[in-house]
């Protein structure tokens, strides 16, 4: 998929990013980075003030959608979540919280993607890590993936 197309698809045209503020910071062929800049609505633990967890799950998820995107020549494809498992490892801090995402295999209906958030400053320790299996439809008569399958 065209970087640029992705990019206003992530950031402008699905009203749930756009809303959180998902920035795609860098799109390779197979792998995303994505970022939500903090704001404190995004806090869900008040005493700890620790991010939500619904918000780190969500990054996760555009990250692993859009790194399976981001390899498919088509596009008209559309992707959904099948199957995700994070494992959140420390709380989110009051910071950026970025996501990179890769796809570890991508046939021509599943695709499946690691994902490792985190914050950027200071040392670079994964707040969580995830998992997820997409759904891949593209269009009757359209080219499928080019990934090495």
């Amino acid at each position: 998929m065209d970087p640029d197309a992705l990019r206003q698809v992530m950031e402008e045209l699905i009203p749930f990013n756009k809303y959180i503020g998902v920035r795609v910071i860098e799109i390779d062929r197979g792998r995303v980075r994505l970022e939500v800049p903090f704001r404190p609505e995004l806090i869900g633990d008040p005493i700890r003030l620790a991010l939500h967890g619904g918000v780190i799950s969500m990054l996760a998820d555009a990250g692993g959608g859009a790194a399976v995107w981001s390899a498919l020549e088509e596009p008209r494809a559309r992707i959904s979540t099948i199957d995700m498992r994070i494992d959140y490892l420390r709380p989110g801090k009051q910071e950026t919280l970025v996501c990179e995402a890769s796809v570890v295999r991508l046939g021509r209906r599943v695709g499946v993607t690691d994902m490792r958030l985190f914050h950027p400053s200071g040392p670079v320790e994964s707040i969580a890590t995830g998992k997820a299996v997409y759904n891949i439809v593209v269009p009757k008569g359209a080219t499928g993936p080019t990934w090495p399958v």
